[in-house]
């Protein structure tokens, strides 16, 4: 297993039990699905940090500098990568339809779409369905446990952060065993997807009178976790937000 895909998970669980040990929050006005919001908040104000000075300039050049038709062949091509994970994980669910509708998204746009780079699958009408590791756990009875954020990564939950290793091992691009095509990859992909979140962060720089908040009922909506009881995530719920991995 690559380097990165071994670092990633331990900074996860790092970060974890840092913010286990950090305590909770408390007073009157404490989400009680955000225990952890002190240390949120401050992992929240550093992502801003890279994200004003690196990553949103980036993807602002990124945009610019590309055609439509060359940005839209990346994120399918990622996309595509993201199916065949998703048809796992969607057997694993035994959500049998889901599998076999995932898995010939993979085979059509692999084969007729350029590796991926065109979504021929979606103009077929076979829609997509966004699973992943942290989705499988719920699906058998997993709580989603306190929001959780993760440095660089962003938003997430106890859960998904004790998925990210395997999610990380089921992501294609780390078992490339070349280095160089192997971080490039990864690089592409956090830029196009904050390139996709441009227009999203614009707005919600001029809506939210607190971004940290908005960010976090969006991401805890779109994961189904309202409450951390043990529910079982809704796989109908629309994508909103990325899936930190």
């Amino acid at each position: 297993m690559k380097s990165f895909v071994v670092r990633t998970p331990a900074i996860a669980v790092g970060v974890l039990a840092l913010a286990l040990l950090g305590g909770c929050a408390t007073g009157p006005n404490a989400d009680p699905r955000d225990p952890l919001e002190p240390f949120n908040r401050t992992i929240y104000s550093f992502n801003e940090g890279v994200d004003r000075a690196v990553l949103k300039p980036v993807a602002q050049v990124y945009n610019d500098t590309l055609p439509s038709p060359v940005r839209t062949g990346v994120r399918n091509f990622f996309n595509n990568l993201a199916d065949a994970w998703s048809a796992v994980n969607a057997l694993l669910q035994l959500r049998g339809q889901a599998a076999v509708e995932s898995f010939f998204r993979v085979q059509v746009n692999t084969v007729f779409g350029l590796g991926g780079l065109i979504d021929i699958a979606s103009d077929a009408d076979i829609p997509r369905h966004r699973e992943d590791f942290g989705k499988t756990l719920g699906r058998w009875g997993v709580p989603t446990g306190p929001y959780l954020v993760l440095p660089l990564l962003g938003p997430s939950t106890v859960r998904d952060t004790a998925a990210l290793p395997v999610d990380t091992w089921g992501n294609p691009v780390a078992h490339l065993d070349d280095e160089g095509a192997r971080y490039g990859l990864y690089g592409l992909r956090i830029v196009s997807t904050r390139a996709q979140l441009l227009r999203a962060s614009n707005v919600l720089e001029e809506a939210a009178l607190d971004k940290y908040t908005f960010t976090r009922d969006i991401y805890l909506q779109w994961r189904g976790a309202d409450s951390y009881n043990g529910q079982v995530d809704d796989p109908n719920v629309p994508s909103m937000l990325p899936r930190a991995r």
